[in-house]
């Protein structure tokens, strides 16, 4: 996010009137969401927010999405919502995804294209694949694409796992982390891996991976150029000061 995050994290950068994680607090606690727990990293300190749980990753410079949430595998003994800071999410959507009967269930967007059109005025760049079985079980994620054609849906980044989920979560990283193997599909080292990372290898293994089907309700905050646009967006479906 170059000059608007030089010494803040990104969850602590404001949009109307509150920063990025006040909104995600919101939006959790509207859908009846008490324990909350932040994994923070780069200017921890910045972050204080009533009745919240903290974790630190100090590995926060060499590690990536994964290694933060393990950061917090101690508090993941019941069912868990696992969401990026960087990412406005809407209540109903996170009460949608929270409520999903799935043990590993996943927000995917089959209006991204309306988004894409937004922050890009084209749907042909940032393309990773996706691809649902007639069940709509994910059968495939992550991988870098040249093109739309063939893409219905787009990872949001808001997950959720119950208690047997989290299990095969664990069960599928800690293997990883015992034979220390680089991550198959972004060739990335075992510490810098994605969620979708794990979330291919959970389907390589036989485990089920759900989609969640949404409509819209998300916007993510990941360039300069992402928050420029967002100011000037009509988000009311997502946030709303009223």
């Amino acid at each position: 996010m170059g000059k608007y995050t030089e010494n803040l994290p990104k969850g602590m950068l404001k949009f109307r009137g509150r920063t990025l994680l006040e909104w995600q607090i919101s939006s959790l606690r509207s859908a009846g969401i008490r324990d909350i727990v932040i994994v923070t990293g780069y200017c921890a300190e910045k972050i204080i927010y009533k009745d919240i749980t903290y974790v630190h990753n100090e590995r926060f410079a060499v590690t990536n999405m994964l290694e933060t949430l393990m950061c917090a595998r101690e508090m993941c003994d019941r069912d868990i919502l696992v969401a990026y800071s960087d990412v406005l999410y809407s209540p109903a959507l996170v009460h949608q995804v929270m409520h999903s009967p799935a043990d590993i269930g996943v927000a995917v967007d089959a209006a991204w294209r309306d988004l894409w059109l937004k922050r890009y005025g084209t749907t042909e760049t940032d393309l990773e694949s996706l691809e649902l079985s007639r069940d709509n079980q994910i059968i495939g994620i992550g991988r870098p694409v040249a093109t739309s054609e063939g893409l219905h849906h787009r990872y949001i980044g808001l997950l959720k796992f119950s208690e047997a989920g989290i299990r095969d979560l664990l069960s599928v990283y800690d293997a990883k982390k015992r034979n220390g193997a680089l991550w198959q599909q972004s060739g990335k080292s075992f510490e810098q891996g994605y969620m979708t990372d794990v979330l291919h290898e959970l389907i390589l293994d036989g485990r089920s991976v759900t989609s969640i089907i949404t409509q819209g309700g998300w916007y993510e905050f990941d360039t300069e150029l992402d928050y420029e646009i967002a100011c000037g967006l009509n988000l009311d479906d997502i946030v709303s000061t009223s």
